[in-house]
């Protein structure tokens, strides 16, 4: 156990050396850190969530250990873990534990260890794993983090862009240039930073996540038939009006010749666990048939999109909306997609507590005057449905807010809007 720590800690000082991207949220975790709450970050593997620990408890005497190692798969004696993180760190309370969820009754050994006094940081790389132990055994005793690629944002710190990137419209060409790169290699640190080729790396990762993760996790004895789960949702993310894209697991099930519905929503489930794929459900003030309502996916990086995919034309609309989802779910909102009794669909409804308070549209290329009819006819009628004022349509680069039956609908070039950036006040049209 010594002689495996020690190696370890080789690896922790190296990360501790390096340079890397100021991840967002680094903040929230720094101020947590001397709670006496175990900190668990999670998200998908590879995407950062080491290096993002890393830069909170830097300056910090820690101790670091990683069960994502195939010596420590049979070590049963926690003890004996303890004995050598104390031969190797002397006396240090901080502890971080990387990918936790592979070592058997994790979360009984960290409640342990936090009554003895230790401060705990922990990653894991499966959202269900990890928060079914957490409101089990450690409810109330633990702040929860969730990191993804790169966001937008973080994807244009690599590129040492300046502040006032949108000043001219040079720059402003420039940052759509990297909004197009970013819509097709994702934000997954090896390949924004270290340049990877991202289809071969991304596509590897996605089936070694597979293997590893969910068949050997889980014994799945239809290993191909997850695959194939795993391919049709990414090849058939997000929605693409007036094409619906919605899916309903019966026709799935048929689509993919499962046998069983059942089976098939709980291969979906562990896609969705270890951060491939997530889901959004139909808008209904009724409970009951938001449950029942076909389902919308997307994945969780669009660089893996585009990797693992099938794909025979240019699909950027669709990658759009897959990053305005993405962002959706980074901020913590809660969301869902809408269709009105007349069949019109709105792809985001945020909705805070009880209360709808946005509309959100995507579109790509609002130039043609029927698309643009559409769209703003979709969010009139399900604004005066759902009896909300804040209307938006997140555009490729078309700015300005345009007066609709009543209602302002404001439109808002991508790059600002996965920014945060309020665009400027244009006039009504």
């Amino acid at each position: 156990m010594r002689e495996i720590i020690l190696t370890q800690r080789a690896d922790r000082d190296r990360m501790l050396a390096a340079n890397y991207v100021p991840r967002e949220g680094l903040d929230r975790l720094r101020a947590a850190l001397p709670t006496n709450l175990i900190k668990v970050i999670t998200g998908p593997r590879r995407a950062g969530k080491s290096v993002f620990a890393i830069q909170a408890l830097k300056g910090k005497d820690f101790a670091y250990l990683n069960f994502d190692d195939e010596r420590l798969v049979s070590v049963t004696d926690y003890d004996e873990i303890l004995k050598g993180i104390r031969q190797v760190y002397g006396g240090t309370k901080f502890l971080l534990f990387d990918e936790i969820q592979n070592m058997p009754k994790w979360e009984l050994f960290l409640s342990r260890l936090t009554r003895s006094g230790f401060n705990i940081v922990a990653t894991g790389s499966n959202s269900r794993l990890l928060s079914s132990e957490l409101s089990t055994h450690l409810t109330g005793r633990h702040i929860p983090f969730e990191i993804l690629p790169f966001s937008f944002g973080e994807f244009l710190t690599t590129k040492d862009m300046p502040d006032d990137f949108f000043k001219t419209k040079e720059k402003q060409g420039e940052v759509l240039s990297y909004l197009d790169e970013y819509l097709q290699k994702g934000g997954y640190p090896e390949v924004v930073v270290n340049g990877v080729e991202h289809k071969s790396y991304l596509k590897t990762l996605f089936e070694s996540v597979l293997l590893k993760d969910i068949v050997g996790r889980y014994r799945v004895r239809n290993s191909q038939g997850l695959k194939n789960i795993g391919f049709y949702l990414l090849t058939n993310h997000s929605a693409s009006a007036p094409r619906d894209r919605s899916t309903s697991y019966n026709e799935l099930a048929t689509a993919l010749k499962f046998n069983s519905v059942n089976t098939l929503e709980k291969y979906i489930s562990y896609l969705e666990e270890v951060f491939i794929v997530f889901k959004t459900t139909r808008f209904s003030f009724k409970v009951r048939e938001q449950i029942k309502s076909p389902k919308k996916f997307y994945g969780y990086d669009l660089g893996m999109v585009d990797a693992v995919k099938f794909k025979i034309s240019n699909d950027t609309g669709r990658l759009l909306e897959n990053a305005v989802a993405i962002e959706l779910k980074r901020r913590g909102e809660e969301f869902y997609y809408y269709k009105t009794p007349g069949n019109k669909e709105v792809d985001f409804v945020v909705k805070n507590g009880t209360e709808v308070v946005k509309l959100i549209q995507v579109c790509y290329n609002l130039s043609d005057p029927k698309t643009e009819k559409r769209e703003f006819s979709a969010l009139v009628k399900a604004a005066q449905e759902l009896r909300c004022s804040s209307l938006s349509i997140v555009t490729w680069d078309h700015e300005k807010t345009v007066l609709n039956d009543g209602f302002e609908i404001h439109l808002i070039p991508a790059s600002k809007w996965l920014l945060g950036i309020e665009p400027s006040p244009k006039p009504l049209t």
